[in-house]
């Protein structure tokens, strides 16, 4: 019988990827209001905002963002966020890997950190998604209080992070 190591040891991984699971994201790229491609005319933007149907984004996670070289006006992703807000989950600045990221940053500031009180921690490396240090940094200061210890890879192959001193 082949003996199950890691699963005796009490290890908890955690893979980030597992807080997009769930999600389903939508991004909205404001360069089609754009006039000419070059800047984004208030009354359009405005009439825009009022007939799009903004129930479509009905519990979706969504990101705004432009990806033409223009200047929007910090007021444009203020009036997609406000008709969205009915609508979504969440709404973000950014592209779709901006979002993803951002969604991480938040499920990770939601953790209880009950969950991992004396626990002994391993944060998977290596995912589909490139994440930005900040996720990792952000999940270290979040559990390092409270868990025993925090690796960083794969259980066959971590890398030591923290270890509670003993006292």
């Amino acid at each position: 019988m082949i003996e199950n190591k890691v699963a005796k040891s009490g290890l908890i991984t955690i893979d980030l990827m597992d807080f997009l699971s769930h999600k389903s994201i939508e991004i909205i790229d404001i360069k089609n209001q754009l006039w000419q491609g070059l800047a984004l005319k208030e009354k359009d933007f405005r009439e825009f905002v009022s007939n799009n149907n903004w129930s479509q984004f009905k519990n979706k996670d969504v990101g705004v963002f432009c990806s033409a070289d223009a200047i929007i006006p910090h007021w444009a992703y203020m009036l997609v966020s406000s008709a969205l807000q009915p609508f979504t989950n969440e709404v973000f600045f950014g592209d779709e890997n901006q979002v993803k990221q951002a969604i991480i940053l938040k499920a990770i500031n939601d953790l209880d950190e009950d969950d991992y009180q004396e626990a002994r921690i391993i944060i998977k490396g290596c995912g589909e998604l490139d994440l930005n240090p900040e996720i990792y940094i952000a999940i270290t200061k979040k559990l390092q209080g409270v868990s025993k210890s925090i690796m960083y890879g794969e259980p066959c192959s971590t890398v030591p992070i923290y270890k509670r001193p003993k006292v």
